[in-house]
């Protein structure tokens, strides 16, 4: 079973973009979602991927993930069954010590958000932040992209 345990980030500043040592774009759809579980397809500039998430568990850290590369035309097609919403980001890849952090610059309905996300080993493990890194929103549901897609960031109250 593949695990994937992550920690969200806000994020401050636009350092990232100078500190990156690359990045893409990435437009991806929900075909399904519920009760935390989700169906997706991405597509970036180079590839296009089918994932299958479930549920976070109770610290929203950590989550059952399964990926699988599929033909660009074939998730195009796919694409087309996305429920409301899409989500259209750049990453920017951004090292700091062992860790690779993605910072997403959502673009669209999301216009004005940037998060952050590292992966890790457990959830325990320790990791440097670098310094565009902002408030911790790991398991604030707000803040992911399948909640962002159905929900998204510009009809948020900002109070």
């Amino acid at each position: 079973m593949s695990i994937e345990i992550e920690r969200k980030f806000l994020v401050k500043g636009t350092s990232y973009r100078t500190q990156a040592f690359s990045y893409y774009d990435i437009l991806q759809g929900y075909i399904a979602h519920e009760n935390g579980r989700s169906v997706r397809v991405r597509i970036t500039d180079k590839e296009a991927i089918l994932t299958i998430k479930g549920p976070s568990d109770s610290k929203g850290m950590s989550r059952y993930e399964w990926n699988h590369l599929i033909p660009v035309d074939d998730a195009r097609e796919l694409f087309e069954l996305h429920q409301s919403g899409a989500i259209d980001k750049r990453r920017y890849l951004v090292h700091s010590g062992p860790h690779v952090f993605e910072v997403d610059e959502f673009h669209g309905d999301n216009e004005g958000l940037v998060m952050a996300e590292v992966e890790l080993n457990s959830e325990t493990e320790v990791f440097v932040k670098p310094d565009f890194i902002g408030k911790e929103v790991t398991g604030d549901h707000r803040y992911y992209n399948a909640y962002l897609a159905a929900n998204p960031f510009k009809t948020w109250n900002k109070d």
